[in-house]
């Protein structure tokens, strides 16, 4: 079979569904994602539904089969239009019928016999299944989130079908290395369009990948802002209250011994963390040794709903961010948004993409990370002042309102999906949607990659894969 090249298709508005092994329904692109739909990454879930309220259809692929995870917070017509990859034995064997056949193009052939045993080779066959559905589709782009497993698998589907791809970075992805030969300077060089969380990250990939700076661009994730717009109702003690899983990056330990600090000057609150994760039992034990248990909790895992009504009665959101000894770090936490929403104001930390989320004296307040000492007098400002703190909140809401609803991030990414050329022609949303400018962005766009397809469609395998 012939190399597949990225001709696109014709889009229409319409919900597409899987039926069996084939696809029933034009799209627009396609969406590839390591897990989709799970309660980790609520945020992908809302832009693929606003996405599909603005009028642009996704085909979604999920490498892991979520069916089975718990809790499930997703309707279940959601899991019906996400086409989840077969497991791993029986997608080798598909790969291998398909290639017997001579249905995949010869570049999946050689890259897979030149690949041999070295690992991440998972993403190749995966890219091989993926490519195909993508061409029964008439799909000729992919986006993911995350530069893992769906931005390697992208890559893998330019390098095989001459397809475009792009991806969203958010945080340790983009901080931390995989170890792995499409990594992230591949994936920067390669891709048609860098998105990424916070105008932080999206300055640092600039200067780390100056050929792809042109490339790069902000898109804060978008939030649903009125599911978090709750009744406020005033509680005794104050709760502090703190959202994430138990690992080093949140600064869970800052947190309780900031609270130490607290009760020993004779403070009356309670502070609730919800989340699981590795350091429980090391927190555990910090909450014994400081003698915090009687207004410390750790609540382990917490169904959103359960979340939004604690924010209703939270006094301060508390989230002491830090850099971990690796250099991961959160980029833009959801959880500040979400607090913002139910105007509730937040003591965080002046790191990556938190001073674009929490305004220093205006939504909440920032300290130094590693600086419990500090966050505790934080914290203890707002406690004396009610009035601050009713200010505080009212502000977070306006400014989680212009940023980060949902309406206005996803407007944003459409926009420049569309203007970088990589949606199929609607001539319905380029006329009623909005995107009549960016339509005529993407003309001149795709006039000039097709010439520089024409330079690539017998590019040698490069030196790395040899």
């Amino acid at each position: 079979m012939k190399r597949a090249g990225a001709v696109p298709g014709l889009g229409f508005r319409l919900r597409g569904r899987r039926n069996g092994d084939s696809i029933d329904a034009v799209h627009h692109l396609a969406y590839v994602f390591e897990r989709f739909p799970t309660f980790t990454q609520t945020f992908c879930v809302r832009e693929v539904m606003e996405l599909e309220r603005q009028g642009i259809e996704p085909l979604i692929f999920s490498v892991r089969d979520t069916r089975d995870e718990v809790p499930r917070h997703f309707p279940e017509e959601l899991y019906q239009r996400v086409h989840f990859l077969p497991e791993e034995k029986k997608l080798i064997e598909w790969v291998k019928v398909a290639k017997e056949r001579n249905e995949l193009p010869q570049q999946v052939v050689l890259s897979l016999r030149h690949w041999g045993e070295r690992p991440d080779k998972m993403r190749l066959y995966e890219a091989a299944y993926i490519g195909r559905k993508m061409m029964e589709a008439g799909v000729a782009h992919s986006h993911s989130h995350f530069a893992g497993i769906g931005a390697r698998v992208g890559w893998w589907l330019k390098y095989c079908y001459d397809f475009t791809f792009s991806f969203t970075g958010h945080a340790n992805d983009i901080f931390v290395s995989a170890g792995v030969d499409v990594n992230l300077d591949r994936l920067m060089a390669d891709a048609d369009l860098v998105v990424t969380v916070s105008d932080y990250t999206a300055g640092d990939l600039k200067r780390r990948f100056p050929g792809a700076a042109g490339r790069v661009e902000r898109v804060y994730n978008g939030l649903e802002i009125d599911r978090f717009r709750v009744e406020r109702r005033t509680t005794q003690p104050p709760l502090l209250f703190g959202v994430g899983r138990l690992i080093e990056k949140k600064g869970w330990d800052d947190l309780i011994t900031a609270c130490s600090f607290l009760k020993q000057k004779g403070r009356a609150f309670r502070c609730v963390i919800a989340g699981e994760g590795p350091l429980e039992e090391e927190l555990r034990a910090q909450i014994a040794q400081l003698g915090v248990g009687d207004c410390v909790e750790l609540a382990g895992a917490t169904r959103q709903e359960r979340i939004i009504e604690l924010l209703g009665e939270t006094e301060i959101f508390v989230l002491p961010c830090v850099t971990e000894k690796d250099g991961g770090k959160d980029n833009l936490p959801t959880v500040l948004m979400e607090a913002m929403a139910a105007r509730v104001p937040c003591v965080s930390t002046r790191l990556a993409g938190v001073p674009e989320m929490v305004a220093e004296g205006e939504t909440g307040l920032l300290v130094d990370e590693r600086k419990p000492a500090d966050f505790a007098l934080a914290v203890e400002r707002l406690l004396d002042d009610p009035a601050l703190r009713l200010r505080m909140g009212e502000a977070g809401l306006k400014r989680a309102q212009a940023l980060f609803a949902k309406e206005v991030t996803t407007a944003q990414l459409a926009r420049l999906l569309v203007s970088h050329g990589l949606v199929n022609h609607d001539a319905a949303l380029a006329a009623g949607g909005g995107l009549g400018g960016a339509y005529a962005r993407q003309r001149l766009k795709r006039a000039a990659r097709l010439l520089r397809f024409k330079g690539l469609r017998h590019r040698r395998q490069p030196d790395w894969l040899e």
